[in-house]
């Protein structure tokens, strides 16, 4: 094989495997911010954050009622312990993530992005 040709087969190997960790790595990322409480499901994004800071800002800390991803309504019977619960997970799951994708980043071969993967 032209040795122009096997840098192309293996530079696109690369890349295929690079993305196909980045993007098992952003659903792990995406499975991580998950929070359940009373029976829902919440995904922590930066919107409930600020909603739900917006809530005790404007002293709505008596049983808010808060639509879940499967838009189910449910009681939130304490928002400021829920605000705390969502900060961490958000945080966790972001710390998470940036680590393993810096790990990521420095992999330059198909064999260290597998191990990396496996790991």
């Amino acid at each position: 094989m032209d040795e122009k040709l096997s840098k192309a087969l293996d530079f696109s190997n690369y890349m295929v495997t690079l993305n196909n960790q980045k993007r098992l790595l952003n659903e792990k990322y995406a499975e991580n911010l998950l929070h359940f409480t009373n029976g829902g499901q919440f995904t922590v994004t930066k919107e409930l954050i600020n909603f739900v800071k917006l809530l005790i800002d404007n002293h709505q800390n008596d049983d808010v009622v808060l639509t879940d991803d499967n838009d189910i309504p449910l009681i939130i019977d304490d928002i400021e312990a829920f605000y705390q619960d969502i900060i961490n997970v958000y945080f966790e799951a972001s710390n998470s993530y940036h680590s393993e994708y810096m790990k990521l980043k420095t992999q330059r071969s198909v064999e260290n992005l597998v191990d990396h993967a496996e790991k």
